[in-house]
């Protein structure tokens, strides 16, 4: 008998020619993970070694040939009239993802083997068709896919909290008279780590080429354990030359419609299959929930105008753990107040105290001792032209700005925060030799997944998550 070439469960799943003998391979309920829905393998016991048939149990890989019928069950238009049956891989009665009711914080200890699961298949297919939707829309939109390294000896965000990286003995340690580490014999001669954003590289990308992204790891050593943070995740960065505070937002709304709609298009099977099951809350909200982004247009909030309504909340009852007065770092639960109770739709809030932010974005005008912002909204102090996306479920999901392109205005911003610039030279020649305004944003991939899936916890929607004291696999 000829070797029959193997079709894909997806492609079975669509065929009409009835009669027709095909080979698929995957695990019983037969899957091969190309699609969430299974096909269906009608055997004849009779004709089969019963010994064979044992074999194949929850979790064993398979090669089935099988004449292709008309399905007569419900749920299915074809299935497979078994023919022939190799068995690959056994599967014994401990496989850690038997079919019963496994609780996400448990498949977390097998995330090797969680992959193979429904819900995991599902999010990692939504993964990848989110990831073709960043790359699409931006080489639809003439941006250049910029690649920055990811060992730096500059923190972008001044927090300290980085992963280094060095070739050095840690047993024995070279240092000088003040105790500090001597690194002119580590392998590049400083001390350097991994990154935390790709920004400052992909600044000078765009004074260069005009539109640029970065799509890849970042880590952060913060030592925290909620379901929103990861010490490996990825961020998408793209910056742009001569874009203004009003073109910024515009195109952080573009595009994040573009991949909420990208899901809804190219995901279907998938977000059906999640949005029917029981580990959703609430229940069958998530399609509707992915609709409502793209039939809104985003809220767009002075921090200031934020920090009232908030207020205002709290002298008519609201409970908030934490304060938010004006020049806190808004916690979650007053993002989620504002997008999710008060205005009920995405909310891009912008001109945020600059001490709060980073000290490379582009200050608004002083007034008396406040300062302007986005809509002529009057601070009481000084603040920066962030425009932040805040979404339901999730929070931020995006944190953007205008960048300042001054030298001697952003050299004054580095000084009052008693900045080391030796390692940051190269980021200041940019505002010396032919500067320019230009604007960028930060998405972090996962809270993107996160929002899509309406899964609960980042550690789900990424295939191996690293968190504090969890490195395996």
């Amino acid at each position: 008998m000829d070797t029959i070439r193997r079709t894909k469960v997806v492609d079975v799943l669509c065929r009409t020619d009835f009669g027709a003998v095909v080979n698929v391979k995957g695990c019983i309920a037969l899957n091969d993970g190309s699609t969430i829905k299974n096909v269906q393998i009608v055997v004849d016991p009779s004709k089969f070694d019963a010994a064979l048939l044992k074999q194949v149990t929850t979790g064993a890989c398979i090669s089935v040939d099988g004449v292709l019928v008309e399905s007569m069950g419900g749920g299915q238009a074809v299935e497979l009239q078994c023919k022939n049956i190799e068995v690959y891989g056994l599967c014994g009665a401990d496989y850690p993802m038997q079919k019963k009711g496994q609780s996400f914080e448990y498949m977390r200890q097998h995330a090797h083997m969680r992959l193979r699961t429904n819900v995991f298949g599902a999010i990692m297919r939504i993964r990848h068709n989110m990831a073709m939707a960043i790359h699409t829309y931006f080489h639809e939109h003439g941006f250049y896919y910029f690649h920055t390294p990811l060992i730096t000896a500059s923190d972008c965000e001044g927090a300290g909290n980085m992963f280094q990286v060095t070739t050095k003995n840690l047993y024995d340690l070279k240092k000088d008279e003040e105790g500090k580490i001597i690194y002119d014999d580590d392998f590049f001669g400083q001390q350097t780590s991994l990154t935390v954003s790709g920004q400052l590289e992909g600044e000078l990308g765009a004074t260069a080429l005009g539109a640029i992204y970065t799509f890849g790891p970042t880590f952060r050593a913060e030592n925290s354990n909620t379901p929103r943070h990861l010490a490996e995740f990825w961020m998408v960065e793209p910056e742009v030359a001569f874009l203004n505070q009003e073109e910024l937002m515009d195109l952080e709304e573009d595009f994040i419609k573009y991949c909420v709609r990208w899901a809804l298009e190219n995901c279907k099977d998938d977000l059906e299959f999640i949005n029917d099951n029981k580990f959703l809350t609430p229940k069958h909200d998530l399609i509707p929930r992915l609709e409502g982004v793209l039939k809104e247009t985003f809220v767009r909030l002075p921090y200031t105008k934020g920090i009232e309504i908030l207020q205002e909340a709290i002298k008519n009852g609201k409970k908030f753990e934490f304060p938010c007065n004006w020049g806190d770092d808004l916690a979650s639960e007053h993002e989620r107040y504002l997008v999710e109770e008060h205005f009920k739709k995405p909310v891009i809030m912008t001109d945020y105290p600059a001490s709060i932010k980073a000290f490379y974005m582009k200050q608004n005008e002083a007034q008396g001792n406040g300062s302007v912002g986005y809509q002529g909204c009057v601070a009481p102090g000084p603040t920066m032209q962030g425009t932040d996306v805040l979404f339901p479920q999730i929070g931020e999901i995006i944190g953007g700005s205008v960048r300042e392109e001054n030298y001697d205005k952003l050299m004054a911003e580095i000084n009052s925060r008693q900045m080391e610039t030796d390692k940051l030279w190269w980021y200041l020649d940019t505002r010396k030799y032919g500067s320019c305004p230009h604007a960028g944003f930060g998405l972090g991939f996962e809270r993107l997944i996160l929002f899509v899936t309406g899964m609960q916890n980042i550690r789900d929607v990424i295939p191996f998550p690293r968190t504090p004291k969890s490195a395996e696999f």
